[in-house]
């Protein structure tokens, strides 16, 4: 029945139905149940004219129509009638839709009047009310709250306006029973929470009596939401433990304990103590390891990650490191290379950039089992790749990996190999719960010793000279600086036009010879780019001017000065991810915030976050509850995000008590078979056709 297609429905018909598949993506009566309204309007009683008052807001009276006149020229013509009932009058007023109004409301008739109250002069007005005639002997409102939908302004001009679609809603849940909509939650979890049923939860959302009646519909299907994903993700996590085959890390052998007792260059925060714990649970079990590993910038997530090839080579295994630009492969690899430079390790870089002889060598010696860790690019999942024994692959930054390439990279072994996601994003656990939890997770919430927290300030305009100033003596002491600008999505010329401005303004505060200055952006050649950021990285220039292009990995210990130039235009993660670019030595370091001096209320909330805190979690936390999970990198391609009600920011209560609910559920029951959870697993079943969850991750 829910299945029919939309133009079936009494009042639809071909035409409507076009549009509503073309505006709302309603094509089936099933849509269209699900076609939420955003709020309700009270009609359920008529109240007297002398109840309105200074608080009053919508309103629904009654009485007779009085006095209709049309004043005002032009613009400002409007038509102007009074209501009157045994209490007192009021004015009703229209500005637009004039003659059609004044054709269809007439002196001395009885109406029924809703809208929204306002006053002018000291005296009470309802402007565009809703107006219908009125029969006395039914004198008691609606049964029910009134829906109002969304809708769009093509709709409108069809006559498929807010009320219209609530009529086509009434018309659907008269023609439809409890049968079309059965149960799919387990009895226990209904008493226990003492939840409506799901076909009550259908009726009441639409049509509540009151207000009690549909927060118990909305908290219902919240919940159910949350669940149905929370058990999606769990049973994935139980399939993946279950049948997916890993090989087995048995031994901590002599590469890593050579590594770990004479090469550590410091000792181990507690975090990464108990991070590496999981991981040689996970690898040791003989089930592939899908562990993500968020860390915040500076976390030392890079040591984890070394201490893991280590241990994967100790055990025969080789392993990748796959990073999402060439500038990060290359860093990860410099930056494992010298830790690994007393070490009788053979590691190497391979990238789109690297040259046919090289590229043909690192081949032949991935084939042949000789090179024990390679870290690159994209370039590591192409065909040509093949490794002798693939155990261990470490993606680096993983939203810009689609599932499709990680299923790749998983192919290069008979046994899928072990994979460890790291974000130097961290996400918040709400945010790791839904959209990640199908992957084990590690947190790192702890600095290594010796890094200090970076002063982040937030100066305007005005200020430029001062803080030009303040980078002089920073540099005059030896240090370097970075000033970036942001990237204007909408035009790369104007970018570029901004960066070179603030080029020449930086070249005119520090001239040459005294100080070099590096410029790093998008329009540049990769080779002339690369120059220009090694010359920074060596010192040879004591500031950086770039595009956002520096925003990961890039790691110069002697920058002490971050500038971020109109930071407004930034998003909170980005520019904790900048901020994360200086701080890297035993130098105190500064983040400088420089905007125009009129900010909108979103980005004055950042800047003030930014400038409160270094902790990543937090800033993740305000992030989404600023910009709404859709838009958070790293929200996974999964759609595991796409709640109909539910928000991860609003309801964190409830999706906790779903999460606990369905782990519950999964440990007594991992295979839905008891008779009570078959509703649930037939549900899911039928999803299954319209939804790849099993696919994901």
């Amino acid at each position: 029945m829910l299945d029919s297609p939309i133009e079936y429905l009494k009042g639809v018909g071909p035409l409507k139905a076009d549009l509503l598949k073309k505006e709302l993506s309603i094509f089936t009566f099933s849509d269209l149940l699900e076609h939420f309204p955003n709020r309700h309007v009270d009609k359920t009683s008529i109240s007297a004219i002398t109840d309105i008052h200074a608080g009053t807001d919508f309103i629904q009276t009654a009485g007779i129509i009085d006095n209709i006149v049309i004043l005002g020229e032009k613009r400002s013509k409007r038509l102007v009638a009074q209501l009157r009932d045994r209490t007192g009058t009021i004015e009703l007023c229209w500005f637009q839709g004039i003659h059609w109004i004044e054709k269809n409301i007439h002196a001395g008739k009885l109406y029924l009047v809703f809208g929204k109250v306002a006053f002018f002069n000291g005296k009470a007005q309802i402007t565009h009310p809703e107006i219908e005639p009125w029969v006395a002997e039914t004198a008691e409102g609606k049964n029910f709250l009134e829906p109002v939908y969304p809708t769009t302004e093509k709709l409108k001009a069809k006559g498929l306006n807010g009320k219209q679609i609530g009529k086509l809603t009434m018309a659907l849940i008269e023609m439809i029973s409890p049968k079309d909509i059965p149960e799919n939650l387990p009895n226990h979890i209904l008493e226990n929470l003492i939840l409506l049923s799901r076909w009550e939860a259908y009726c009441f959302i639409h049509f509540p009596k009151n207000q009690l009646e549909y927060d118990k519909a909305l908290y219902r299907l919240k919940f159910e939401e949350f669940f149905v994903a929370q058990v999606k993700l769990g049973l994935t996590r139980l399939r993946r433990h279950k049948h997916s085959k890993g090989a087995i890390f048995e031994k901590v052998g002599e590469y890593f304990n050579t590594f770990y007792t004479k090469y550590l260059p410091f000792e181990l925060t507690g975090a990464q103590k108990r991070v590496l714990k999981e991981i040689r649970t996970d690898t040791g079990r003989g089930i592939q390891m899908n562990r993500l590993l968020q860390g915040d910038v500076g976390s030392g997530k890079t040591i984890v990650a070394l201490l893991t090839m280590l241990l994967a080579a100790d055990n025969g295994y080789q392993s990748c490191l796959m990073a999402p630009t060439e500038i990060l492969a290359t860093q990860h690899f410099l930056g494992l290379s010298e830790l690994l430079k007393d070490m009788p390790v053979n590691i190497r870089l391979l990238t789109g950039n690297t040259k046919t002889a090289a590229r043909r060598e690192i081949l032949s010696q991935l084939a042949e089992g000789s090179l024990h860790m390679v870290t690159g690019t994209h370039a590591l999942i192409e065909d040509p790749v093949v490794f002798k024994n693939l155990g261990l692959s470490i993606i680096d930054e993983q939203h810009r990996f689609g599932v499709a390439q990680r299923a790749k990279l998983w192919a290069k072994a008979a046994i899928h190999p072990h994979v460890l996601v790291m974000t130097a994003t961290p996400i918040p656990r709400t945010l790791a719960m839904t959209a990640y939890g199908d992957l084990d997770y590690s947190v790192m919430d702890e600095l290594p010793p010796g890094r200090k927290p970076i002063t982040t300030v937030h100066r305007n305009e005005m200020y430029r000279v001062k803080v030009m100033d303040f980078i002089r003596s920073e540099i005059d002491h030896g240090r370097q600086a970075y000033i970036i600008f942001p990237l204007i999505e909408e035009s790369e010329k104007l970018d570029y036009e901004n960066l070179m401005d603030g080029y020449e303004h930086v070249k005119a505060f520090f001239p040459e010879p005294k100080y070099w200055i590096s410029m790093v952006h998008g329009r540049q050649p990769a080779d002339i780019k690369e120059t220009n950021m090694k010359r920074f990285v060596k010192g040879d220039t004591q500031i950086m001017v770039s595009t956002t292009v520096i925003e990961v990995g890039v790691n110069v210990p002697n920058a002490s000065i971050m500038v971020i130039e109109n930071a407004e235009k930034f998003g909170l993660s980005q520019l904790h991810q900048l901020r994360g670019r200086v701080g890297r030595g035993s130098d105190k370091s500064y983040c400088i915030l420089l905007t125009g001096t009129k900010l909108n209320n979103d980005a004055r909330e950042r800047i003030k976050t930014m400038c409160s805190t270094n902790d990543g979690f937090k800033i993740a936390e305000k992030d989404l509850e600023l910009r709404g999970p859709g838009d958070i990198e790293g929200t996974r391609q999964s759609g595991a995000l796409n709640f109909k009600l539910a928000n991860i920011i609003s309801d964190k209560e409830i999706l906790e008590k779903a999460k606990k609910e369905a782990e519950m559920l999964l440990s007594k029951d991992e295979e839905l078979s008891s008779a009570e959870n078959l509703i649930l697993k037939n549900y899911l079943l039928h999803k299954k056709g319209k939804t790849v969850w099993s696919k994901i991750s």
